[in-house]
């Protein structure tokens, strides 16, 4: 809720479990649906599959069979580069077949494919966006499923050696949050359908990520390599050109991303995550 006090003079705000939580009555009179409830994170998935299922897919057929009763326009949901696997063809283009290696992209594939029918058998327009390690200010750096960068800039700020996992050569495309509102607003202005990359179109390198970090807190922290997770993928890369379609059109600002990042985390204690 602190991520958000600066805006419920302008939102209204409701707890609860879309599993649970009387959406038909929430969605009356709306007229878009973002839609990014879920339990994230590969590693959580495989400890907890059933969890997952329940909340990425049960909760997504839920809300896609509320968001047809109340005659929403559209439905924007969060889908991820997971679906793909760990095919070695880059980059990932929304043609290619999809390959998901963990319960977590499972569960997306199939919101994605429950969209597909949502319109083609209800007139539901769906459209899902698939994420690309998206990182920016706010993120939660302490929870053990916490993404990579906020990770990496609590451990070098407070001296300690951030965990890679694998020998760092590995390699990411990055996407800041900014990019993913302008991407969500943009999907719902648009009459496309169906499944986009979300994403950058340039990779970024984990142990050059570390070197970053390191000069723009100017440290030199070590990481600790350890063994692979499974479900992990080697590389991932976005072709972006079928989200140009609708005006999606982000800027290869990384450092300047990663900047804005760093500052919002010296301008907090780290401790009040």
């Amino acid at each position: 809720m602190d991520n958000i006090k600066h805006l419920t003079d302008r939102v209204t705000v409701k707890l609860g479990d879309i599993n649970n939580i009387n959406l038909n009555k929430i969605f009356e009179g709306c007229d878009y649906v973002l839609h990014q409830a879920a339990l994230p994170s590969v590693p959580r998935s495989i400890k907890d599959p059933l969890k997952s299922n329940e909340a990425n897919i049960t909760g997504t057929l839920k809300l896609l069979k509320a968001a047809s009763d109340c005659d929403i326009k559209k439905v924007v949901f969060a889908s991820s580069s997971s679906v793909y696997g760990d095919t070695p063809k880059l980059p990932k283009i929304e043609t290619m077949p999809i390959n998901p290696k963990s319960p977590y992209a499972v569960t997306k594939a199939a919101d994605e494919m429950y969209g597909k029918v949502f319109k083609e058998i209800y007139g539901l327009q769906t459209i899902a966006l698939r994420y690309f390690n998206v990182f920016g200010p706010r993120q939660d750096p302490n929870s053990q499923y916490s993404a990579v960068i906020p990770k990496f800039i609590t451990a070098i700020t407070k001296g300690e050696s951030p965990t890679v996992y694998g020998d760092g050569t590995q390699s990411r495309d990055f996407t800041y949050v900014k990019n993913v509102v302008e991407a969500n607003i943009k999907a719902c202005q648009s009459k496309e359908t169906g499944n986009f990359n979300i994403a950058c179109g340039r990779r970024i390198i984990i142990n050059d990520l570390l070197r970053m970090i390191n000069e723009l807190l100017c440290k030199n922290i070590q990481p600790e390599y350890v063994n692979p997770r499974p479900g992990d993928i080697k590389h991932s890369l976005a072709d972006i050109n079928a989200a140009k379609s609708f005006g999606y059109n982000p800027k290869d600002n990384f450092t300047e991303e990663l900047e804005f990042t760093i500052e919002f985390f010296q301008r907090i204690k780290i401790n009040e995550f």
